[in-house]
């Protein structure tokens, strides 16, 4: 078993007086999908947004490659090669769709334009709904459509570990089985994906491992096909 790439240990989140998260612990080993599930206000996204560097645990420690990360700033994050695609999408409205895909390059190193326009012309087949809609204001899209370009955006990133927060919140489920095909694509070339989801049946599917949070604690964490066959988890997100 390799080292693992990310390693979450034991870490308290307040947000002032209230504990967020308690004495939390995962890790994500290098090209692995693991998924954090769990109810609204249960801490999974907080965990990510530690991991980002968005939000520093007052105790515990969070460690990339064996260096010691709690603390960093996000743009350090994502200069060591972290990407997020965030609840709600968050593309620039007034730009258009192209805009926002290139500026998911921005902050890369290697960015000879011959390699650039590879990667936007992957991206393009990768999303064919947004090239055809490459000159449209982002602003105009669907839900659905503006997950894609978050998705695009964040591919054009190339990055070596990609969080997810909720990618299939409040879309129609043909985007959702959409999104977690494009997943599944990036699971299989390697990418390292670290995913916050509700929608427990198509990310246990997808997950090597999966861990459950419910107030701000880890209650089941283990192999994803396990997890889907534990009562406790499909009596709590399965439907029984």
């Amino acid at each position: 078993m390799p080292e693992p790439l990310l390693t979450v240990a034991h870490i308290d989140v307040y947000y002032g007086p209230v504990q967020a998260l308690f004495d939390v612990s995962l890790t994500v080993n290098p090209g692995e999908t693991v998924v954090v599930l769990g109810g609204n206000a249960s801490g999974k996204s907080t965990t990510v947004k530690s991991v980002l560097g968005l939000v520093r645990p007052r105790n515990g420690t969070i460690h990339f490659e064996g260096r010691r990360t709690d603390g960093l700033p996000p743009q350090e994050m994502i200069n060591l090669g972290f990407a997020s695609i965030p609840e709600g999408r968050r593309v620039f409205v007034e730009m258009t769709v192209e805009e926002n895909v290139r500026l998911g390059a921005y902050t890369r190193r290697d960015r000879p334009v011959d390699q650039l326009e590879r990667d936007l012309h992957a991206a393009w087949e990768m999303f064919p709904r947004l090239a055809e809609r490459r000159r449209q204001i982002a602003g105009t899209l669907s839900g659905g459509e503006q997950q894609m370009l978050a998705m695009a955006r964040a591919y054009m990133r190339r990055p070596r570990v990609l969080c997810i927060d909720e990618p299939s919140m409040g879309l129609s489920p043909l985007f959702v089985e959409r999104v977690y095909e494009i997943l599944e694509t990036w699971k299989r070339a390697g990418l390292t994906l670290l995913i916050v989801e509700q929608n427990a049946t198509m990310a246990l599917a997808l997950a090597d491992r999966a861990y459950v949070l419910r107030g701000g604690e880890v209650v089941i964490a283990g192999d994803a096909r396990e997890l889907a066959r534990d009562d406790r988890v499909r009596h709590a997100y399965l439907g029984g």
